[in-house]
């Protein structure tokens, strides 16, 4: 099994034990996710938590990522949506890919995703599963504050796709003094 396929194996099980945010008065488990970040606090994620799924699932599957890549380019952490494009787009990784029709999601893949919850750019993200004809199966974090597992129509709200190579290791650069 590769890595990535391992990705789609872990975000699905993940998915699948329900992680959710402060729905129907009842407190949220979001907590080993939320943990990963620790300078926000549980009340901060409330409905805002895709990414740092995505990011979770990757951390359980073994890649290594610093919670926010020490780029200028990346704005974010990769809490945010935007950041994983910013991230894969780099000169040094190249493995973001725009929606252009050309290019074939697999199992493992990242999909990112504009305008799904609300009329903006980067509003969504989850990790592909399955590719079918004309939807794909993703596993995703935060649909209406709860983790699932979803079909999405492949159209324009699709943004693009991040192909993590399997054998991607992040290295921490040293500083010299």
């Amino acid at each position: 099994m590769t890595k990535r396929e391992r990705l789609a194996l872990i975000a699905k099980q993940e998915a699948q034990k329900s992680f959710y945010g402060n729905v129907m008065g009842i407190k949220s488990n979001i907590g080993p996710i939320a943990d990963l970040f620790p300078k926000w606090t549980l009340e901060n994620w409330d409905n805002k938590w895709c990414a740092a799924f995505v990011y979770y699932c990757c951390i359980k599957t073994g890649f290594t990522l610093p919670v926010k890549y020490p780029d200028e380019k990346v704005v974010c952490n990769f809490a945010g949506c935007s950041a994983w494009e910013l991230w894969a787009s780099l000169p040094e990784n190249k493995f973001y890919f725009s929606n252009n029709r050309k290019f074939t999601p697999e199992k493992g893949d990242i999909v990112l995703y504009n305008e799904v919850f609300c009329n903006q750019p980067h509003d969504h993200i989850g990790i592909v599963l399955e590719n079918k004809i004309d939807t794909l199966i993703t596993a995703e974090g935060n649909i209406n504050n709860v983790s699932g597992i979803v079909e999405r129509k492949k159209d324009n709200h699709i943004r693009g796709f991040i192909r993590i190579p399997n054998n991607y290791h992040y290295t921490k650069i040293s500083e010299e003094s």
